[in-house]
């Protein structure tokens, strides 16, 4: 443990902080062994000191290890995924991984080491990375045929120590594939559950692979998320690496910035309330994986793009509200202001936001220039000092039926985004 601490410490404080993986020993009094673990810290853990993060906990860290920090890493640099705390544990001295999930023949419960096992996991390992990291209190396990399997047996517990289950081509316990389904139609907090199989896959766990996976499609429970694939094509091996992704996709999927999809099925379908669906995704982003994440600035750009073709001005204030919680430094909230001003006609109250904006930081593509080259021509049709008159309101009109050039741009959604 001291080990673990001096590396922490090394990481968060010099100039190896670019080190992201740590090895380490855990004494384990209900194993009455050493267990080694590999604990892979997010690129940003040193420097967001109050960031916290959810666990990935990885039965077979071995060889699943380094495949799932791929896929993460590739998500981290398009902020398709959320950063996560990587926790693999090593099962791949004296045919660990068989004893560890070793499960009773008539039952199907850990039994002996199994047993131990298990209590290790839910009682050692995790409060173990939680005391000494920033952890969310979302958790993640996930493993293969053997330990995939396994892992299943945490959902037999009426409170389930995870809240994502990742279980790749399982080699189910007995009664399994009429068990877990009974579970995750009675289970009381939200669960996250992904399994899959392949073409190739071993043919007798292939078959109760499907036999599961047609169970628990009859379940109606709203707080199951649940996603099968069954991969063309793919071996037993191979469906690893389809597998990886796509689960974490799932999972993951509230954390992604609006996409194009998103935007025209999703958002500029509404009638109204464009600014309480942007808070909403943030704040099922906090509740359903303890994430508090920064409203990301083209998600702002997003909608804006809804309230305008929409014409529903009045939502701006709304908006500018929000983008004044979220960035109290920058001019985007005052910027806000002044297009409301601007597209309901009032160009005086326009170009005062239009220059307040300018005393404020500079944020994205919203420059100081930009704020007042709009502030200047909006005054060219303000009433002149001495003389009577006013200004002549925009009429507004009903939206038009096809979406304007004011859709989102196409390098807003993620998934256009190029490198």
């Amino acid at each position: 443990m001291k080990k673990l601490l001096v590396l922490v410490l090394l990481i968060c404080s010099n100039s190896i902080f670019s080190q992201k993986r740590i090895t380490d020993t855990i004494s384990s009094k209900k194993l009455n062994e050493n267990r080694e673990i590999t604990i892979g810290l997010p690129p940003s853990y040193a420097k967001n000191s109050k960031q916290s993060y959810p666990i990935l906990l990885l039965l077979d860290g071995d060889f699943l290890f380094d495949p799932f920090q791929g896929a993460l890493s590739y998500g981290y640099y398009w902020d398709d995924l959320p950063e996560v705390i990587i926790v693999g544990i090593s099962q791949n001295k004296n045919n660990e991984r068989e004893t560890d999930c070793a499960t009773e023949a008539t039952t199907g419960l850990p039994d002996e080491k199994g047993e131990k096992f298990f209590e290790f996991i839910g009682m050692e390992l995790i409060p173990y990375i939680q005391k000494n990291f920033r952890t969310a209190p979302f958790k993640i396990v996930a493993g293969l045929d053997t330990t995939a399997g396994f892992l299943n047996c945490y959902l037999y517990k009426d409170n389930p120590v995870f809240d994502a289950y990742i279980s790749m081509s399982p080699e189910l316990p007995t009664g399994m594939e009429e068990q877990i389904p009974d579970r995750l139609a009675a289970i009381q907090k939200p669960i996250f559950y992904y399994h899959s199989t392949a073409e190739g896959d071993v043919k007798k766990m292939r078959t109760r692979i499907m036999a599961m996976d047609e169970e628990i499609k009859k379940i109606n429970n709203p707080k199951l998320n649940y996603r099968f694939e069954d991969f063309k094509g793919a071996s037993h091996y191979s469906m690893v690496l389809n597998s990886i992704p796509s689960a974490l996709y799932q999972i993951f999927a509230v954390y992604q910035p609006i996409s194009i999809t998103e935007f025209q099925e999703k958002i500029a379908t509404l009638p109204s309330g464009y600014v309480d669906y942007l808070a909403n995704k943030y704040d099922v982003l906090e509740k359903s994986l303890g994430l508090k994440v920064q409203i990301r600035l083209n998600d702002f750009k997003a909608i804006e793009a809804a309230i305008i073709k929409n014409q529903a001005y009045n939502e701006f204030d709304l908006l500018s509200q929000l983008a004044r919680k979220n960035y109290p430094k920058a001019m985007l909230a005052d910027y806000e202001m002044a297009q409301m001003y601007e597209k309901k006609g009032d160009n005086a109250r326009a170009v005062k936001s239009y220059l307040a904006a300018f005393q404020k930081e500079e944020i994205g593509d919203l420059t100081k220039d930009m704020m007042m080259e709009r502030a200047e021509a909006l005054k060219v049709n303000l009433p002149k000092k001495g003389k009577k008159g006013k200004e002549e309101p925009i009429v507004e009109e009903t939206p038009p039926a096809e979406t304007p050039a004011d859709t989102p741009p196409a390098e807003t959604p993620a998934e256009d985004k190029k490198p």
